[in-house]
């Protein structure tokens, strides 16, 4: 269920999204329902309600994770040159009357965005490079290379920290691509990559419920399952003086916020019964669930992976020296993957004078906020091509949020132009030379947060 459903403010649905009379894919009689009626088989575009069931989806089969939601900003973020041409080949099959979406996509910063953008990485070309794949490659290959290490010759400190750090590299630098359906124009290519998910300790499929949330409602105080994810040991949401939700403790976190951020993998890798009901907690607590076949028939496919990693990863090593120093090397790799991983996801929306309430203008006087504008004030951008190499690109999180199923191969070319833009149409783009400047701020601003 879609977070809000009955709390939608009402207008009318348009004219060129009612004019079925000449449309073969349109049912003949309109079914009219809430958001709460909609079935598994289905999702709500812009207030119309389209039949997924049998659609061949160019993108691939993941379309069919978010039956049952509005998907609304989910089209929007990935089909950003899309018109409404484009759904015509969806099968329709209702309408929500009620219906109105807190964020727009028409502003002409938008337009200007896009158009621009598009002339230096061109409709179709946007996915993975020659680079991006050596890249690729180079990552998997010594991820392997250590796992080989980890499993034949047992562990030690040093392969403990390397084989950590590698786990995050192929999160950062391969997973994360092929999961937005970004590293390939052709879908097996991006399956197969968005598999590193699960060698990593992770699962691809729980991965893109949460992470494609949290792209559609950035920073959102209610919706942004990352803003969240971290409570009650952390508050990234600056809830008030007054909020229940605010502990002494919290004063401090500013401090412990490491030791949280640690403790990543352990919080993800034992957590069998999710992995294979495959309902992301953290999704689910801003109101997205997933009730469809297609998530259904992928659990046991999740389960496998994740029992193949505790094998390789924890049962092996102990097998070969079950002392206390083997499961201290298993924390420490668990600990290093999540330390890399975690905190640069951290500083991406954490910093001084982040956006943290992106719709207020929705709340306050009934106008949906520019959806793109967003994505710019709540991100944050450092560093430059070298530091894109590292983490997979996730250094320009301005560029990836505007532009999320674009290779990260692309962003050090559109990053000029995107500043340009930004800066005309005074919309606040935030960059860091350098990761510790970004870093320093988001330590600061989680100090503060807490007092």
């Amino acid at each position: 269920m879609a977070p809000d459903k009955d709390q939608l403010r009402q207008r009318k649905i348009t004219t060129s999204l009612r004019n079925s009379d000449n449309d073969d894919n349109i049912a003949t009689q309109d079914r009219v329902t809430t958001l709460k009626g909609i079935r598994p088989n289905e999702v709500v575009i812009h207030g119309v309600i389209y039949d997924i069931q049998d659609f061949d989806h160019p993108g691939g089969e993941s379309i069919h994770m978010f039956g049952g939601n509005d998907v609304t900003v989910h089209y929007e973020m990935i089909h950003s040159y899309h018109t409404i041409k484009h759904l015509e080949k969806l099968k329709r099959v209702g309408t929500i009357p009620d219906y109105a979406n807190e964020y727009k996509f028409d502003s002409d910063f938008s337009k200007e965005l896009k158009r621009e953008v598009f002339k230096i990485v061109r409709r179709g070309k946007e996915f993975g490079t020659t680079g991006y794949f050596f890249r690729a490659i180079f990552y998997i290959s010594l991820f392997f290379a250590l796992q080989f290490l980890w499993v034949t010759q047992g562990t030690s400190l040093s392969l403990a920290i390397a084989y950590g750090v590698a786990h995050a590299l192929i999160g950062l630098n391969v997973q994360h691509d092929a999961n937005h359906g970004a590293a390939s124009k052709k879908t097996w290519i991006n399956d197969l990559l968005g598999w590193g998910a699960d060698f990593i300790g992770g699962c691809k499929f729980l991965w893109m419920e949460k992470h494609w949330t949290h792209h559609v409602f950035t920073n959102h105080p209610e919706k942004d399952p990352d803003g969240i994810g971290a409570e009650p040991f952390l508050l990234f949401n600056d809830y008030g003086v007054n909020s229940a939700k605010r502990k002494a403790f919290h004063a401090y976190q500013g401090f412990y916020m490491i030791l949280v951020v640690s403790a990543y993998w352990l919080s993800s890798v034992f957590c069998f019964g999710e992995v294979y009901r495959l309902q992301d907690s953290g999704a689910g607590a801003v109101g997205f669930t997933f009730p469809n076949p297609w998530v259904a028939n992928k659990g046991k496919y999740a389960l496998g992976m994740r029992i193949i990693y505790h094998i390789t990863n924890l049962w092996i090593p102990l097998y070969h020296d079950f002392s206390l120093a083997t499961v201290g090397h298993i924390y420490i790799m668990g600990v290093a993957g999540s330390l890399t991983l975690g905190m640069l996801f951290t500083l991406s929306h954490n910093f001084e004078n982040v956006e943290r309430n992106p719709t207020a203008s929705m709340k306050t006087v009934g106008e949906a906020a520019c959806w793109y504008k967003s994505q710019v004030e709540t991100s944050s951008t450092y560093g430059g091509a070298i530091a894109g190499a590292l983490t997979g690109g996730l250094n320009f999180q301005v560029e990836h949020h505007l532009f999320p199923r674009m290779s990260s191969a692309w962003y050090p070319s559109i990053a000029p132009k995107v500043r340009e833009i930004c800066q005309k149409h005074g919309v606040r783009y935030v960059y860091y030379p350098y990761v510790w400047q970004n870093m320093i701020s988001t330590v600061k601003y989680t100090h503060a947060i807490g007092n």
